[in-house]
């Protein structure tokens, strides 16, 4: 492959799919939370976009070194997936019921740790990239990879704002739908996965 229009095109369509599972835990987190300010939003959005990049590009290193060993890892990623979203999804799902049936206000935005667990579940599928990328040298792989970050981070932030203006329509409906839609996405990537 060589630097051309195509490259990028090709790039730019890898990211956009690539980024459709961190888009909707995005539209899913501005759902949870819409009193999140700007901050907030691009750590979010940084945080995913940084995941999108860092996988594709240990997916393409998985081939040129230790292939073998990345092909019986490729089995358990959608396994992974599913039971990282499910339990995020499971737990915005239980709060939003518990602050529904109660007069409490609903949990205060999400912890680092659930933001981490929400990348690596919505980028884990992004190693196999490195498969499709193999035939790139080292900077075309680093530009696609970088692409791949660019597009993420963008629709990641639209997904935020998305949710943030229906969150504060749905107010107290908002986290059980936020968790209806990352445990509909980790089923969707087990799925896809599986058969």
């Amino acid at each position: 492959m060589e630097w051309s229009l195509i490259f990028f095109f090709n790039s730019v369509l890898l990211g956009v799919g690539l980024a459709m599972d961190a888009f909707s835990v995005s539209l899913a987190n501005g759902l949870h939370d819409p009193q999140m300010n700007a901050g907030r939003m691009n750590m979010i959005a940084g945080v995913f976009a940084g995941f999108q990049f860092a996988m594709p590009l240990i997916g393409w290193l998985c081939v040129h070194t230790i292939l073998r060993y990345f092909r019986a890892f490729e089995r358990a990623i959608p396994w992974i997936a599913l039971l990282l979203l499910a339990f995020i999804g499971g737990k915005m799902l239980l709060e939003g019921i518990r602050s529904d049936s109660s007069a409490e206000t609903p949990s205060a935005g999400l912890g680092l740790g659930l933001l981490l667990i929400q990348g690596i579940a919505t980028s884990i599928d992004a190693l196999s990239v490195g498969f499709t990328i193999a035939e790139y040298g080292w900077g075309m792989a680093f530009a696609a990879c970088l692409i791949i970050a660019v597009v993420t981070y963008t629709l990641c932030m639209a997904g935020l704002m998305i949710g943030k203006k229906f969150g504060t329509r749905l107010s107290d409906k908002a986290q059980i739908l936020g968790g209806v839609i990352l445990i509909a996405i980790g089923a969707e990537i087990f799925i896809a996965g599986v058969f």
